[in-house]
């Protein structure tokens, strides 16, 4: 039974330490962008560009074969 005197305030501790903690973070902007990291993922960096762009042609496609 002598032990609940020492967990007790070493549980309200911790839980106080944990709070302090939770409040720091949502002060300090960590949860602001939720779905950006997981938006950000999907979009490409540059824009693909074609190396010819001339148009297709039948010369074009017998000079390749």
């Amino acid at each position: 039974m002598e032990v609940i005197y020492g967990l007790l305030p070493g549980m309200l501790l911790l839980g106080i330490i944990g709070v302090a903690i939770f409040f720091w973070a949502v002060k300090s902007g960590q949860y602001d962008d939720m779905d950006g990291a997981a938006n950000r993922i999907l979009m490409d960096d540059n824009p693909v560009t074609k190396k010819n762009n001339s148009p297709k042609t039948e010369e074009n496609d017998n000079a390749k074969s």
